[in-house]
This record gives structure tokens, sequence and C-alpha cells, in this order.
């Protein structure tokens, strides 16, 4: 990865956060994009000293127009993008009786919009190096669980858009994949309003739902991410990969 530039959205906690840190380790320069600007700081600091570099970008995906300067500034600084990553997401609980039309907006916006529109704005840049794209999905875009119904729903929108934007880029040398992990331990389900308490009963309950028997970690999603970017991966496009303890070979009983 030495040389390459790299996008990731959603750098400031979780998967993205990992991922950013993962591929400054592997030399490369990662435009860390997120809202929080203390949580980019410190993942900054972290990566000091590592083979690449992380530069920090403040900025919120579902606005265009910081879409549009990120995309700008990076091509005016590195005339290049060699790899996209998608973590950007938000989750609320909510079925289909309870759901507010404002939380399936944002949901939607946040976490099919924005990799749409990001996607489609770093086409340009991505064909210049036959660069890649990769989402982060979900498990529940793979299979249906109660009371989310929203973000499942957004999840299959990712896979199916990964899908058909894959076949769409391959004649400009543009590979396009997802990976669909399990419960990762990760800020996401708090900051949709989980209690603390009700989050330890929630990764507890990893180890029934799970065939492996826990939940993942944001760093082992990361080496995912990391293998499907790399020339290692140059062959796959379209890809849905799960890694998820085995939770989608799951059935209720």
């Amino acid at each position: 990865m030495e040389g390459k530039i790299v996008i990731v959205t959603g750098a400031s906690s979780g998967i993205g956060r990992a991922t950013a840190f993962e591929f400054v380790r592997n030399g490369a320069t990662v435009i860390g994009v997120g809202r929080i600007d203390t949580e980019l700081s410190t993942l900054r600091d972290e990566t000091n000293g590592l083979k690449g570099a992380l530069k920090t970008y403040i900025a919120d995906v579902t606005e265009f127009t910081q879409v549009d300067r990120l995309v700008r500034e990076t091509a005016e600084k590195y005339a290049q993008i060699d790899v996209l990553v998608n973590s950007a997401g938000i989750l609320k609980g909510g079925n289909i009786e309870n759901t507010t039309v404002s939380d399936w907006d944002k949901m939607m916006n946040i976490n099919v919009r924005s990799v749409f529109y990001m996607v489609q704005k770093c086409v340009p840049l991505l064909e210049r190096t036959k660069g890649n794209v990769v989402n982060v999905s979900s498990v529940t875009g793979l299979r249906s669980f109660p009371n989310v119904l929203a973000y499942c729903v957004s999840k299959a929108a990712v896979d199916q858009l990964t899908r058909c934007s894959a076949l769409e880029l391959a004649p400009k040398g543009i590979r396009v994949n997802a990976v669909n992990p399990g419960v990762t331990v990760t800020n996401l389900h708090k900051r949709g309003g989980m209690s603390d308490e009700d989050y330890e009963k929630f990764l507890a309950n990893a180890r029934n739902t799970h065939p492996l028997g826990r939940a993942g970690e944001a760093s082992e999603v990361a080496d995912l991410i990391y293998f499907l970017a790399s020339d290692r991966a140059k062959w796959i496009t379209g890809a849905t990969y799960s890694i998820d303890g085995g939770r989608a070979l799951t059935c209720a009983r």
C-alpha cells in the first residue's frame, strides 16, 4: 500500500477507525473522514511513527457539498484515489409499526445515499489508478432480523449497490466489494440508543447467536477490508463477504 491514497469514511470510530489504522500501518496515505475532531486527532496520534500517514478530514458524508470538497481537494493534492472504504453508518432500532419516517430517512441517507454519492464522485480518480471500493455492510443485509427494520433495508441496499456498481465499473478496471460483519465490538449500538448495561448483555448473547461463540473485533473486519483492497484480491469484484462468526448460517429455533 505504499504510495497509495486511501479514503476511509467513518474513520473516527469502530470498523472505520480500525481500517484507517490498518492501511496506515501498511504504508498508505489515508484520508480519515469523520465528524468528531477529537477522535480523529487521537487516531492520528496513534498512527504517528507507522509506515504511512493519516490525514484527518472533518466532513459529513450526507452533505453533498462537503463530499464534493473532499474529492476536489484530494484530486488537487494527490491527483489519485486508489481505495475508497465506505464505513460511515448508523443504527437505530424500530419495527414496521414504530419506525419514524425521520429515522428511516436518516439511516437511508447515511447508510446508502452517502455510499452511492461517494462512489459516484470518486470514479474518475479511481479509474486513473484502476482502484477499488470496499463498502461496509452487515449480516443484516443478508438475513432478516426483527426490530432493526430500516437498518436491515439500508444494508441490503448497500449489498445490491455493491453488485450493480461492480458490474458497471468493471470495464473501467474498478473493483467494488463489500464486507458483511456480524456483531462487532464498536460504539454503533450505543450511539443508536442502547444503554451500557443492555449492550453488555447484547455482546454476551453473541456467544449464543454466533456459531464461533463470540462477537467480532473491529480489527478483524479491517483485515478483510485490507485484503479486498489489495492486489491479492485483484480478481474479486461484486462480492459481499460474510465475516460474522457464522451468524448468517443460523436460523431461529
